[in-house]
């Protein structure tokens, strides 16, 4: 059960941070050439929205390499298990 909750925390802090991350990445691209003058509330929801997008994508990548890779000796294990 203690692991639930060290999972969960990595969960929300790997969101966060990859949020944050795209975020800045973001601000890089120019996406005003693209976008209608004047629309600036617009704009910056679609700036959030594509961070939150692209943050949790990469986030989500990211435990799911991570559990992938915690489960890969369970499997090795029952690989043992099946040969002998």
């Amino acid at each position: 059960m203690d692991e639930l909750g060290q999972i969960a925390f990595l969960s929300i802090l790997s969101h966060l941070v990859f949020i944050a991350l795209a975020w800045w990445a973001l601000q890089a691209v120019r996406l005003d050439k693209v976008l209608k003058a004047n629309h600036i509330f617009q704009a910056r929801l679609l700036y959030i929205l594509l961070a939150i997008f692209l943050g949790s994508m990469v986030s989500n990548f990211f435990l799911d390499y991570l559990q992938w890779s915690r489960q890969l000796p369970l499997i090795l294990q029952y690989i043992q298990l099946v040969k002998i």
